[in-house]
């Protein structure tokens, strides 16, 4: 597709989406992604048959390829204090020297927050023999305690799960191994000098390592869609205190072997911008899961406006929180079941107790976190399914596996931000949901899934803490894209890959409040941190809104993607009525155009977006925004061709 041709079916998506709504005045940054300034523009790089892009902002290099082969999801250089909190870099003098075949980036870091000064000088070099290699050069400008400070690298889960490898110990001795297929409880492997394995036929990579001994863990049990081999092995004493003026150097070398790697790879996708390719496989539609949300009971109860809207959603249930220690836990039990059944986490205290005072209300659920209280109490609960899992991540349930035949199903939450912050990683994190359940089933026998809750950020464990006591920044649990169009597409990915994969029940967000899926009528305790709109929803309202039409007893159909980066696409079904959606998300900055085969769909649908166009009246007026008319589109040649804005979700609903 031409420019002119994108600028064109750009226009007609526009008409179609905003329906005569006036343009919105809102910055576009905050309806993109809830922030005012743009990121850095990447720097592409090559080093001979090896293709790479370089993120100045964050210093990360990101997606290692030979051709279409990804070798590398990713190398950074992160400090991490005695919490295991990660300093935000700060990256200044970056100067890019490139050329056809090669290249040298050189840029300075600091990391520094609170006792915390470390400043490093990176410096990357591209080969046209097929070599890439990453300096790390720091040095401590004060004393402090960390946990780790230097290289983490990022095989990726497509090209490699299952697959053959080869690492090399300290001190040259070489033993083969293989990468997970099922997500691995612990390190696969350990005390790494290098890993290697093959890419294409003819072909091997190898990932060196200098400056200290490195460790590989499935970061899928933080639902980061990679393997991440990490500097300083876990089995040494941590936190280690980093004296002033001390040095880290470390080095990491990517080398393509063998005699094929002497030819340039294709340029990926043949050089030619391409169509991004959605289509149905072969596999059998599943059951849509119960989708819930979290009851805010830390904001205000819902007023009527808010209990409506909440309403539209159709949630299955309200997840609670119980604390017997906290006086208020009934009082918040009682209010949120006015608006749904309750899926009631206890968090603190006897569930034996708990049951006594809540006879009379619905409960979806008990979650249970002490599988010995869960056994205790079971003859007690009885009425509720009773769910026995974990409460911070996947990886706590899958290394303390509970007995199946003791629970009537397990649960976990979910967060993409464990590790890594910036969009691209959430976005790169959405895949790994699928695998946390599937993993799941295999240990669990089969027994219900249950994802709860998924938040953009990881929840506060202690007291909450105000915006007042944080001046400067917003609490850890609370994040810009919420309220942002980048939310609602993370939001689509996330149930498209939940849902895909068998989940009996997810939980998401909140039901108000900056943690939610709509603002309250006072708007954000802080929004010069948080600029959303009072008595709106948010984008992913939508979304939700969309997928709740299909709840108790909708399908859904698994779809592909040709590149699951760019876009993803949600397939639903009402048998009963007769009706098939598809809810395609554009997962990226950029505009993208997007090529649907209609023999699932059908010939003839009705088309609407929601994008830049229109999501500030989508969040400022939901209902006059859902009531919109549609375009009725047919299909050209069995295919459907669309063009999507940027962080857009463009939707079709078949014409029978």
């Amino acid at each position: 597709m031409t420019r002119r041709e994108f600028a064109g079916a750009a226009a007609l998506s526009h008409l179609i989406a905003t329906g005569g709504y006036a343009a919105a005045p809102l910055p576009r940054n905050l309806l993109l992604k809830g922030k005012s300034l743009d990121a850095e523009p990447q720097i592409p790089l090559r080093a001979g048959p090896l293709t790479a892009v370089f993120e100045p902002g964050i210093a990360f290099l990101r997606y290692v390829r030979f051709g279409d082969r990804e070798i590398l999801r990713g190398l950074y250089a992160a400090v991490r204090d005695k919490t295991w909190g990660t300093v935000a870099p700060r990256v200044s003098n970056v100067v890019a020297e490139t050329r056809s075949d090669s290249f040298r980036l050189t840029f300075d870091v600091d990391n520094a927050d609170g006792d915390i000064d470390f400043g490093w000088r990176g410096v990357i070099t591209g080969e046209a023999r097929g070599v890439i290699r990453f300096e790390f050069n720091g040095r401590a400008r004060s004393t402090f305690l960390k946990n780790r400070a230097g290289f983490a690298v990022l095989h990726p889960i497509k090209e490699c799960a299952g697959k053959p490898c080869m690492i090399e110990k300290a001190g040259g001795i070489k033993e083969p191994g293989t990468f997970p297929d099922a997500i691995s409880p612990h390190q696969p492997f350990i005390d790494m000098a290098a890993i290697s394995h093959e890419v294409a036929p003819g072909v091997m990579a190898e990932v060196r390592f200098e400056g200290d001994l490195f460790e590989m863990e499935d970061h899928r049990n933080w639902t980061d869609n990679n393997y991440k081999t990490y500097c300083t092995p876990l089995a040494r004493p941590y936190p280690v205190e980093l004296r002033r003026g001390q040095e880290v150097k470390q080095a990491v070398t990517i080398t393509l072997t063998g005699a094929a790697a002497a030819a340039v790879a294709p340029p990926r996708g043949g050089g030619a911008t391409q169509d991004l390719l959605i289509e149905a496989g072969s596999t059998a539609p599943v059951r849509l899961p119960s989708i819930g949300l979290g009851y805010a009971a830390d904001q205000p109860p819902l007023t009527v406006t808010e209990a409506t809207r909440l309403r539209v959603l159709r949630p299955s249930h309200l997840r609670v929180d119980v604390k017997l220690s906290d006086p208020g836990w009934q009082k918040a039990l009682a209010e949120a079941s006015r608006h749904a059944p309750i899926e009631l986490a206890v968090l603190e205290g006897d569930p034996r107790e708990i049951a006594s005072k809540t006879s009379n209300l619905r409960i979806a659920r008990w979650l249970l976190f002490d599988e010995k209280l869960a056994a205790a109490a079971r003859p007690h609960l009885r009425g509720a399914s009773q769910v026995v899992g974990v409460d911070e991540n996947f990886t706590e349930l899958n290394r303390g596996r509970p007995q199946p035949s003791l629970l009537d199903g397990a649960c976990y939450p979910i967060t993409p931000q464990m590790h890594a912050f910036d969009d691209r990683s959430i976005v790169e994190n959405l895949e790994a949901q699928a695998d946390t359940v599937r993993s799941a089933h295999r240990f669990l026998n089969g027994k219900p899934v249950h994802v709860t809750p998924v938040t953009l950020r990881p929840r506060l464990r202690g007291p909450a803490q105000a915006a007042a006591s944080m001046p400067k920044r917003l609490p850890s649990s609370i994040d810009v894209r919420q309220a942002s169009l980048l939310g609602a597409v993370w939001t689509l990915g996330s149930i498209k890959y939940l849902a895909e994969n068998k989940t009996a029940s997810i939980t998401y967000y909140q039901t108000h409040g900056w943690a939610g899926v709509m603002e309250t009528a006072a708007g954000a305790p802080a929004p010069e941190l948080f600029p959303s709109i009072p008595g709106a929803v948010f984008p992913l309202y939508h979304v939700l809104a969309d997928v709740a039409e299909f709840a108790g007893g909708g399908l859904v159909q698994p779809l592909t993607s040709s590149d699951p980066l760019e876009t993803c696409a949600l397939a639903l079904e009402s048998t009963q009525q007769r009706r098939r959606r598809l809810l395609i998300a554009n997962l990226t900055g950029q505009p993208k155009v997007v090529t649907l085969d209609a023999a699932w769909i059908g010939p003839r649908v009705r088309v609407a977006s929601l994008d830049e166009t229109n999501a500030e009246n989508a969040m400022r007026q939901p209902e006059r925004f859902r009531s919109r008319p549609s375009s009725l589109t047919e299909a050209a040649g069995g295919r459907y061709r669309l063009a999507l804005l940027p962080y857009g979700i463009t939707r079709l609903d078949r014409v029978s």
